[in-house]
């Protein structure tokens, strides 16, 4: 009893700093990530007042580690990094290099081994990514030739991170393993790590979609979100007991497996909220682990690692983005985006300090510094246009670095447009019955490119197969909605009038998309309550039309004329608008 109320108090007391901490650095527009940070030290063991179980938060935050990687796994898409590749995979294997050389380097002037060395440098090699993304849709820049090179650079990194978590067993086997015996130890785990790759994916490709089939069919959202869970953590589990690789590189081929069925953007939409709430865990637990007094003891280290992070990366990211010839503010954005480390940074600290690579001041030094540079990263991504105006201003400096970019230039512009433009006249449609179905012809036929999404999984692969994008989930969720790119919409038309919580679907719309048009309808009258934020003569109840049809047929058999007629279907609309807008002024077609 006394250790079910230690595991509440610990979850409790974590989840309510980080949510009041979070709010505080969300209103100093900083990133909550570090107000979750600070949340752990606060209720960690090296502060005064309540100390949480820094053993259940670590267990708890394994679960979040899974689900991070599990999320990785579900969004990458090996396309992505095609469109980039040509400077993506170099760019971030020089800036790994870079920021490992480096940090061996600092550490070897402190006395620290080659091992602790390598390790910290490469954690500090990786950028976050809920960082990047937040900063580059903050800046309007993730669609942008800045946004797909930031992005695409992300994914080899987190590649690299998931190989490394691989390597750090063999690495620490033994203590240090030299010769054939780390070759052998590196071709057993190759191996394991193929056979692991081959059976999840043709495995995978049979079980998961029949399951998620099965699951889906009772339509139950409860069911359908075990399946999830029970998938990422069955797949982590299983290939740490069978094949003795990390958690985190089961997570993330599972997420894989999932993420290339039809159910991707489902499983994506139900996952980010346990995924959310279990990372909130994990940072919590990393902030536990700082002890202020090793900040102090060690402050110069902090210091230098600290700028090898803000400069040493953007530096190497800024020449190499440069050197592929992109214009100076691509170069820039790049190069200030990757600036920063976040939550792989701590699983590899993590790992490593489990395995003894690393001193325990290795993850004091790691949350140190991204808390700092998280906190510094949007102010400096804001200066952009100030550091490109200072440059323009110095004619000799700015011909050296852009001489060899003008024939790029115009190029990237023109990519830069098509970008920006391709989805104008972009609309969303939810649900596709025959509503739904007439709205999509009439929008292809006239040009206007649209996204379906609809719960019906037979009715989702059908659309594909035709050649219509359509997602298959909850258009409620926010993760649907962004895949389906509200972002960036004109319209969002809710044709279906069954949709479980239109509510806060128009809520979440608004919010992501200030200025998107909503339409929609719904069966009944009263149901148009849900719809009142919406402009009013935009809103339709199968109930009032019906209504309204009847008023006009019933008086054209009585010979009215068409004044009467116009009067009388106004006054009928009134006076339904009226019950549900409950102002006159408000005339919403209903």
């Amino acid at each position: 009893m006394v250790h079910d109320i230690t595991l509440i108090l610990t979850i409790t007391s974590g989840l309510t700093a980080a949510l009041c901490l979070g709010y505080l650095t969300h209103l100093l527009r900083l990133s909550p990530i570090v107000g979750y940070l600070l949340a752990g030290i606060v209720v960690g063991p090296y502060t005064p007042g309540f100390s949480a179980d820094l053993g259940l938060t670590a267990q708890l935050a394994e679960i979040g580690v899974i689900l991070l990687m599990f999320g990785v796994g579900l969004h990458f898409h090996l396309e992505d990094l095609v469109k980039v590749r040509r400077i993506a995979i170099p760019g971030a294997i020089v800036q790994i290099a870079v920021a490992a050389t480096l940090g061996m380097l600092v550490t070897g002037f402190f006395n620290w081994s080659w091992q602790a060395g390598l390790v910290l440098g490469f954690a500090i090699s990786v950028a976050s990514t809920v960082v990047l993304t937040r900063v580059l849709v903050d800046n309007n820049a993730l669609h942008t030739s800045t946004g797909h090179i930031a992005i695409g650079w992300l994914v080899v990194e987190d590649l690299f991170t998931v190989i490394a978590l691989v390597l750090l067993p063999a690495i620490s086997a033994g203590g240090v393993v030299y010769g054939w015996d780390i070759v052998m130890t590196l071709l057993i785990i190759g191996a394991k790590i193929a056979a692991l790759v081959v059976l999840v994916f043709w495995l995978g490709s049979r079980v998961v979609p029949w399951l998620f089939a099965r699951m889906s069919s009772t339509r139950s959202q409860e069911l359908f979100t075990l399946t999830v869970l029970v998938s990422a953590l069955g797949l982590a589990v299983g290939a740490a007991t069978i094949f003795n690789v990390s958690m985190a590189l089961g997570a993330f081929l599972a997420g894989m497996v999932v993420g290339r069925s039809e159910y991707g953007q489902r499983a994506a939409s139900d996952a980010l909220p346990m995924r959310d709430a279990f990372a909130v865990l994990f940072f919590v637990s990393v902030g536990m682990l700082l002890n202020p007094q090793t900040l102090i003891d060690h402050w110069a280290l902090v210091s230098a690692i600290f700028l090898v992070v803000i400069i040493g990366k953007s530096i190497a990211a800024f020449a190499i983005v440069l050197i592929f010839g992109y214009p100076l503010l691509t170069a820039l954005g790049v190069s200030v985006a990757l600036a920063q480390i976040g939550e792989f940074s701590f699983i590899l600290g993590a790992v490593a300090l489990s395995l003894g690579l690393v001193p325990k001041e290795a993850v004091d030094i790691l949350v140190a510094v991204a808390i700092a540079s998280i906190t510094i990263n949007p102010l400096l991504y804001r200066a952009i246009p100030l550091i490109d105006r200072w440059i323009a201003k110095r004619p000799k400096l700015a011909r050296w670095l852009t001489s060899r970019l003008r024939k790029n230039l115009l190029k990237d512009r023109k990519a830069g447009h098509v970008v920006g433009h391709s989805l104008e006249h972009h609309a969303i449609v939810v649900g596709c019955g025959p509503v739904g179905q007439t709205l999509i012809r009439v929008l292809t036929e006239n040009g206007i490119e649209c996204t379906i999404i609809d719960l019906n999984l037979e009715t989702t692969r059908r659309l594909l197969r035709s050649g219509v994008h359509a997602i298959y989930g909850d258009a409620s969720r926010k993760e649907i909605l962004e895949s389906a790119g509200v972002k960036r919409a004109g319209s969002l038309i809710l044709a279906a009038s069954n949709i479980p919580d239109r509510k806060e679907l128009v809520r979440l719309a608004k919010q992501l998309n200030p200025g998107i048009q909503i339409m929609g309808r719904t069966a009944y009258v009263r149901e148009l309550k849900d719809l009142i934020d919406v402009d009013p003569e935009n809103v339709f109840s199968g109930e009032g039309e019906v209504a309204i049809a009847l008023t006009e047929t019933v008086l054209r058999s009585l010979g009215a004329s068409s004044e009467q007629i116009d009067r009388e279907r106004k006054r009928v609309r009134d006076e339904l608008s009226e019950s549900v807008h409950g102002d006159p002024a408000n005339r919403g077609s209903v």
